[in-house]
């Protein structure tokens, strides 16, 4: 059993089961925020990962150049050109196999670009997936109240604390811990940072999870379920072949 700052680590697949859970919290389009609760970061971490790098996305691979006689270099015309993902559906693709290099319509998308005039080229603004994590409780220890309020609101990012008005005075109170970015500026006031109290749920993490390429955010996130299940059924397997050797 192993220790770690008073918390006690060891696995317990029951209590996991009884503590572990997913709560939607936002879901549109193209934005998808969830919470995920009892679970511990290493798990938090990969999964973070897994949507950052391993869910396929379609996109520019290589380019062929054969006339550009605009300013832009050919390298950093084809760096341009892959940073922005296809409209094309990644799950009715298949793999490359490894030294393949024939490419075929089951694999690969093939495109024709002829511009006469460009004016100018833009950095791509494109969010394939992205995931942040982390939950911060935020409680105010003691009343701040007059200028002291509108200067507690400066600490934080928008919408953590709010200023209301009680009875003829401004009054700061505690409004949405999830908008947080753990910037600690509080620290830095020596007259406000003795009446606020700031910690973190150890085992609750929040992710946001954007997408404007084809992949619907929920999708992505079932994806990368996926490949973390298969990452688990591998290293399983291996562990089996190493007990059989």
């Amino acid at each position: 059993m192993r220790r770690s700052r008073g918390y006690d680590d060891a696995w317990d697949q029951d209590l996991f089961k009884k503590n572990c859970r997913v709560d939607i919290v936002h879901m549109d389009e193209n934005t998808l925020e969830f919470d995920m609760v009892g679970i511990d970061a290493a798990i938090a971490n990969a999964f973070q990962r897994i949507l950052l790098a391993e869910v396929p996305t379609m996109a520019v691979e290589k380019v062929l150049v054969y006339n550009n006689t605009f300013i832009v270099q050919d390298k950093i015309l084809a760096q341009h050109l892959g940073l922005n993902p296809i409209l094309a559906d990644p799950c009715l693709f298949e793999y490359l196999n490894q030294g393949e290099e024939e490419r075929t319509e089951i694999d690969t998308l093939q495109f024709r670009l002829q511009v006469r005039a460009l004016a100018k080229i833009m950095p791509s603004s494109h969010q394939w997936q992205q995931s942040a994590i982390g939950s911060c409780q935020t409680l105010l220890l003691e009343p701040v109240e007059g200028e002291a309020a509108e200067d507690l609101t400066w600490c934080f990012s928008p919408g953590v604390t709010e200023v209301q008005e009680v009875q003829g005075k401004k009054l700061a109170r505690a409004a949405n811990a999830r908008l947080d970015t753990f910037s600690r500026e509080i620290s830095r006031n020596e007259k406000l940072k003795k009446a606020v109290w700031l910690a973190c749920v150890r085992d609750h993490y929040i992710f946001s999870v954007k997408s404007t390429g084809v992949l619907p955010p929920d999708v992505l996130v079932s994806e990368a379920i996926k490949i973390l299940m298969g990452m688990c059924r591998r290293f399983l397997d291996e562990l089996d072949v190493v007990q059989m050797e």
